[in-house]
């Protein structure tokens, strides 16, 4: 087999493997923007922020938490609960949210 053919296997492994990551890679600023639009009439999102409820956590706060985990975050984002509003949220927006509040510890 010509050799250039046996290393056609190994470069599509490595462009998936790259186009993977950066497929999944969350994206904070991208999350920042969501927050502010979604969140923030609840949550206070940024530092500059000075008004939001007062019976919900900062997102500082939820940062800063000992168990913050971004997987577990942007699992939660997707997943209703009574408490919060049922945002229709993509993987990819819920990952971005839990990314920029991870960028906050």
């Amino acid at each position: 087999m010509h050799a250039s053919l046996r290393r056609f296997p190994l470069l599509l492994a490595v462009a998936a493997s790259a186009y993977g990551s950066a497929a999944l890679a969350a994206d904070p600023d991208h999350g920042a923007d969501l927050a502010k639009r979604w969140c923030a009439s609840c949550h206070a999102v940024t530092s500059e922020q000075k008004q939001a409820s007062a019976d919900v956590p900062t997102f500082v706060a939820i940062a800063r938490k000992p168990d913050f985990n971004p997987e577990k975050l942007a699992f939660f984002l997707l997943d209703p609960h009574p408490k919060m509003p049922n945002f229709p949220l993509s993987r990819n927006e819920a990952a971005d949210i839990a990314a920029y509040i991870g960028a906050l510890r």
